[in-house]
């Protein structure tokens, strides 16, 4: 049953081959025999997840299921969840249960999914590899030697092992897309504002969204249109007409025009990778696509002015946790400074200290002109460029990561060589645009994958290029050895 789709196990499901809590158990059986080598899981829910199982049975007995009801799912533990642990891989949360569901949670609860745990990640959603979760690093499946990419390292690692059909995800600065390529599963990354941040931990309120990981594009199809759509209680959710991803999925790609920018195809880029992605490309060229050279001129600057907001905005967001309200609190504080003091130090890994730190100097008095607004500044000129490319194409396709996986531990004593790893995911985030992230070609045993990129609220456009690039090949329905 593992090597089947979401919508396949929906089928399935639909024509009484199997049933929820069949279903339910034989992924809780799978995770409870291979998370070990993984730890791709913080929580594994499995007497609520048979609950809701026997629930999705009863309402598809009596004829009150919906397409999804009774598959199984991940959360990555960013999303609040009702009488379970929230912890976003972090000791600062690791009492903290919440009291209420993220608006993502409600959706897919209300569409009858049936949660079967919460994934692991890095603390707050601040690393390019999941190895700065309090719960220790995930492994990739495809090498348990390797990184499996992060933030959302847990929940690709789960699906790519085949632990889980499919997992909610989030995305700051590429976090769903990179370790969806790392672990050679289907990553979408939505419009900023299309999926509701209620509930879903901040890390940087300005460039966080919510997503998913799937085996295929159709996954993630059916998926966002479970989760898309307005919520009052997010500020930044946008009043948007949700379309039927499902139906658009069949669009042609004949007479689509596909912008290929130089900027990154440079030398950071593997030539391995490059070969990957191009042969994606070609693919398309040969459906009717027409290839458009373009160019984004600002894209280096996209980078450094990232990583100077995104920490801003963590140092703001962050500093709600200070021992008093809920969280970590050290034990017998000499005082109120030193209650502050201990239990954030203590509370907090390395990597979110180093970020609050950059934050909090960049939005210090004498230095927010230079740094923090220059970024702001910057970003909107991203946003242009890609503003002025959409005018002459329909999508962009170009890489996800410049590299392979690369091994534990190989680049954690140099957070800038860390940092520069989602060079080609960042921009998108800058400019609050969509992003597929696609399996392609391996390269020596290990997954790569192809990125397309959409203008706003064209995530249909995006799931229809994949999802005819995934008629074409199998890589997406590959699973790693040792979890076939």
């Amino acid at each position: 049953m593992h090597e089947q789709t979401l919508l396949e196990q929906a089928q399935a499901l639909q024509d009484g081959e199997v049933s929820s809590v069949e279903l339910t158990q034989f992924y809780l059986n799978r995770i409870q025999a291979h998370d070990e080598s993984l730890n791709s899981f913080v929580t594994v829910t499995g007497a609520q997840a048979l609950a809701q199982a026997e629930a999705a049975d009863r309402a598809r007995s009596a004829s009150e299921a919906g397409p999804l009801t009774g598959v199984p799912l991940a959360h990555k533990d960013i999303f609040c969840t009702r009488g379970v642990r929230t912890t976003c891989g972090s000791r600062m949360l690791d009492n903290f249960v919440s009291p209420y569901d993220a608006t993502v949670v409600e959706r897919l609860q209300a569409a009858g999914m049936v949660m079967l745990g919460k994934t692991n990640m890095d603390e707050f959603a601040m690393g390019s590899s999941n190895e700065n979760s309090y719960y220790g690093p995930v492994h990739n499946p495809w090498d348990s030697e390797r990184v499996p990419g992060g933030s959302s390292g847990g929940s690709a690692a789960a699906v790519a092992a085949r632990l889980a059909p499919a997992a909610t995800a989030t995305d700051t600065g590429g976090s769903i897309r990179q370790p969806a390529t790392f672990c050679g599963v289907t990553g979408l990354k939505p419009t900023y504002g299309r999926v509701s941040r209620f509930g879903m931990v901040a890390y940087a309120s300005s460039l966080d969204q919510g997503g998913m990981l799937g085996v295929s594009a159709e996954d993630c199809a059916a998926l966002l249109g479970t989760m898309a759509g307005f919520d009052s209680r997010d500020s930044t959710s946008v009043d948007h007409p949700v379309p039927d991803y499902q139906k658009e999925l069949k669009q042609p790609v004949d007479g689509l025009s596909l912008g290929l920018p130089k900027e990154f195809f440079d030398d950071r880029l593997d030539a391995r990778i490059r070969a990957s992605v191009e042969e994606a490309v070609a693919a398309w060229e040969g459906q009717g696509a027409q290839l458009v050279e373009i160019s984004l001129p600002n894209l280096p600057l996209a980078t450094p002015a990232y990583y100077v907001i995104a920490s801003a905005e963590c140092s703001s967001n962050l500093a709600r946790y200070d021992g008093v309200r809920y969280g970590h609190r050290c034990a017998d504080p000499e005082d109120l400074e030193d209650l502050f003091c201990r239990s954030r130090e203590e509370g907090f890994g390395a990597e979110v200290r180093r970020r609050i730190m950059i934050g909090t100097y960049a939005l210090s008095a004498g230095y927010r002109e230079a740094y923090y607004d220059q970024a702001r500044r910057v970003r909107q000129l991203i946003r242009r460029d890609f503003q002025q490319a959409f005018e002459k194409v329909d999508a962009i396709a170009a890489p996800v990561s410049p590299v392979l996986p690369f091994r534990l531990g190989e680049k954690t004593q140099d957070p800038v060589a860390m940092y520069l790893i989602d060079c080609y995911t960042i921009p998108v985030n800058l400019a609050g645009l969509p992003g597929l992230s696609l399996p392609a070609r391996p390269v020596d045993g290990l997954p790569t994958g192809v990125q397309l990129i959409g203008n706003y609220f064209d995530e249909a456009r995006l799931l229809g290029l994949g999802a005819a690039w995934q008629r074409e090949t199998d890589w997406h329905r590959q699973v790693p050895p040792g979890f076939a």
